[in-house]
């Protein structure tokens, strides 16, 4: 009987070869079928974790069951995944690896099925109620301790591995009950070594990163979660800049991959690049395929984020500069790195491209990248993912201008950078789609891609919402400037240039935009910072100059805001929708028109008496300059106030859906494969 069931193992294939099916694959096929293969075999559980563990297989089974059928295979999935765990404290390197495989499978396999609409739940049908806490303290307490160890690179890229799938097993992190299990036995420890470790951090910074700012997300608004309370509070320098030698790594390495995509040469001729412009006159491309580029990287950012918004000691880090931010020492002081590419691959492998050579030459600062970075996902926002991402961008830039160190640091003369911004390419300016000015402070560089969101997004289907954004970033440094009297040597005229075109665009566009949104309220937020440039720009307007050419602008651009008055004073005496927001903009316009009221007699009658019917703008300067002392303005209170940022509520739901499509991602691209023996042998070899 015995012999025949072995005969059985071999199937016919073509011709006369046989194909051999693996001896483990019918162990599955027991434990999925009801039958415990361990009964009677004391050595099964070794010999059984020394066979390469068949990940697809398991998945596959477990598939094919419905619900009710895992039900009844609670008892031998209980028993599988109670001796996975023991297994973990040995110290044979294949039954350990075998072990987390076959972990892997089991979780991902019971979360496949729709197990929350028959009643029944994943901690009952994988480990058992009963004995759950203790295999997961376990669990996580041996995981912990191969992070932290001195263990091959491979095995710790498929703990990592484990425990991202155990983090990602469900859409809502904050649905996902197996996480309670990572609350009480924490992982932080273990994470903050790997950040802390040039080796680690090179080898395994990203997954751990990506790890954190899941775990951080958990059940962040309905209970308190340790990883927020210890991040909040973390003050260890090492770790904190190895977390922003990992952010800065890797928006480099985006900003590499973009600039390569812009620098490659665009084949076809001329009569190519003419039909190309004369369909996209015709055909507009909604999702922005069109635009070159890099797929944005939600979780890094997300990251970047968390650590702004959380904590204080991390706005220090920003300041730092990053040489080969994640490049190991050249010193093989640590035995974890193999010569060879580890047997299992990083999931940074997988989710974004390899850093090139290029984004670890230079010393840079982890805000000069982030700036370019920006300036590079903020190109095209008509793409769904795109512009999420623009928007955490804007809400990550909102924290950062909101923070008087970080203020400071942004406005330091003697810190100064060459920060590359890329421009989108737009048929009415013929300049470089990089540009790279001289080296100023950052606070100029943010300045400068805030004008450029400005001046490049006006269309029909206006982003709003970025523009509040865009706008508070600009209200909030200019606050700052105010408050601590900061004069930044900037060409402010760039600002209020693309402040009156986006007023231009809202009245020319009244009818299509007034339909979507209130436009009454968008102009006001701009206004208001014209108000905030009038009443105190002489505490930070770089000289005197300055100020003059302020009023020069507004008397110049008058008509933009007579036109502006009239549509605001029209809609607020109609009783229509925006008659409060409307009747708001034309209190906020009251010092502006007094200004143009001033100077515009006074300029005609300089104009007449002079005898010109044109004048220069340094003899329209005179007049200003002589005549201010009869002016009038009125006072104007909040000017300098602004509502500090609050991720709840109103961004909750924001973040909710962004750490669910970062999960999701994870799952489409982050595969549990099937390893071979030979290289996870090969490989352990090398470190015994």
């Amino acid at each position: 009987m015995a012999s025949r069931q072995k005969g059985q193992l071999l199937r016919q294939s073509s011709g006369s070869k046989m194909a051999l099916r693996e001896k483990i694959l019918d162990i599955y096929d027991d434990f999925f079928q009801g039958k415990d293969p361990s009964r009677g075999n004391p050595n099964f559980w070794d010999e059984l974790f020394l066979l390469k563990a068949n990940v697809q297989y398991i998945e596959k089974l477990m598939g094919n069951k419905a619900p009710d059928q895992l039900v009844k295979l609670k008892d031998n999935i209980n028993m599988l995944f109670y001796h996975c765990v023991m297994t973990l404290k040995e110290d044979h390197p294949i039954r350990v690896v075998n072990a987390i495989q076959t972990l892997c499978a089991l979780i991902r396999g019971v979360h496949k099925r729709t197990l929350a609409d028959h009643g029944f739940d994943v901690i009952n049908i994988l480990i058992g109620f009963d004995s759950a806490e203790m295999i997961m303290q376990s669990l996580v307490e041996r995981l912990s301790l191969i992070l932290s160890g001195v263990y091959s690179v491979s095995l710790k890229n498929l703990t990592l591995r484990l425990l991202l799938v155990l983090s990602s097993a469900t859409d809502n992190v904050s649905h996902n009950t197996l996480l309670e299990y990572l609350m009480i036995n924490s992982v932080f420890e273990s994470i903050l070594q790997i950040l802390a470790n040039p080796s680690s951090r090179f080898n395994h910074g990203y997954e751990a990163v990506l790890l954190l700012t899941i775990l951080v997300n958990y059940r962040k608004y309905e209970s308190a979660n340790p990883y927020i309370v210890k991040l909040s509070i973390l003050d260890d320098e090492l770790a904190l800049n190895g977390l922003g030698c990992v952010i800065s790594q890797t928006l480099a390495d985006y900003n590499s991959q973009f600039k390569a995509t812009q620098d490659e040469p665009v084949s076809g001729g001329w009569f190519s690049a003419f039909s190309s412009i004369v369909g996209s006159m015709f055909i507009a491309d909604p999702s922005g395929a069109g635009q070159p580029g890099v797929k944005p990287d939600n979780s890094i950012l997300l990251a970047l984020y968390e650590a702004v918004h959380l904590n204080r000691n991390f706005i220090t880090v920003l300041s730092h500069n990053h040489t080969g931010a994640n490049l190991p020492s050249s010193t093989p002081t640590d035995t974890a790195v193999p010569p060879s590419p580890p047997a299992v691959p990083s999931a940074a492998q997988t989710l974004h491209q390899p850093p090139g050579p290029s984004s670890q030459e230079n010393p840079t600062n982890i805000l000069v990248t982030f700036l370019s970075y920006c300036s590079m996902v903020m190109q095209d926002v008509r793409d769904p993912a795109r512009q999420h991402n623009t928007k955490l961008c804007l809400i990550i830039l909102t924290c950062i201008a909101e923070d008087q160190y970080a203020n400071s640091f942004l406005h330091d003369a003697n810190l100064t950078f060459r920060v590359p911004l890329y421009r989108a390419p737009m048929r009415h300016r013929k300049q470089p789609a990089e540009a790279v000015n001289a080296s100023r402070p950052l606070a100029c560089a943010l300045l400068d891609l805030m004008v450029e969101f400005i001046m490049s997004h006006m269309m029909k289907n206006l982003p709003l919402e970025l523009y509040n954004k865009c706008l508070g970033v600009v209200h909030r440094i200019l606050c700052y400037q105010k408050k601590c009297r900061v004069r930044l040597q900037y060409p402010w005229k760039e600002i209020w240039t693309a402040l009156i075109s986006l007023l231009k665009y809202v009245m020319s566009n009244e009818s299509v935009l007034s339909s979507s949104f209130d436009i009454f309220e968008l102009a006001c937020k701009v206004v208001n910072l014209f108000n905030l440039f009038i009443t105190y720009g002489d505490t930070f307007l770089p000289t005197p100059s300055s100020y003059d050419e302020l009023y020069y602008e507004l008397i110049r651009m008058h008509q933009v805001f007579d036109n502006l008055y009239s549509m605001a004073l029209r809609h607020s005496t109609n009783n229509g929708d925006y008659k409060v927001t409307a009747n708001k903009l034309t209190s906020a316009l009251v010092n502006i028109r007094a200004i143009i009221n001033h100077f515009t007699p006074k300029i005609d009658s300089w104009s007449a008496a002079n005898k010109l019917s044109a004048l220069t703008e340094d003899q329209v300067l005179e007049v200003v300059r002589t005549n201010y002392d009869t002016l009038t303005l009125k006072l104007q209170d909040s000017l300098d106030q602004y509502e500090r940022y609050a991720e709840k509520p109103r961004e909750s739901a924001f973040f909710t859906q962004l750490v669910r499509s970062i999960i999701v991602e994870f799952r489409k691209n982050v595969s549990v494969t099937n390893l071979e023996q030979q290289s996870v042998l090969q490989e352990f070899s090398m470190i015994q």
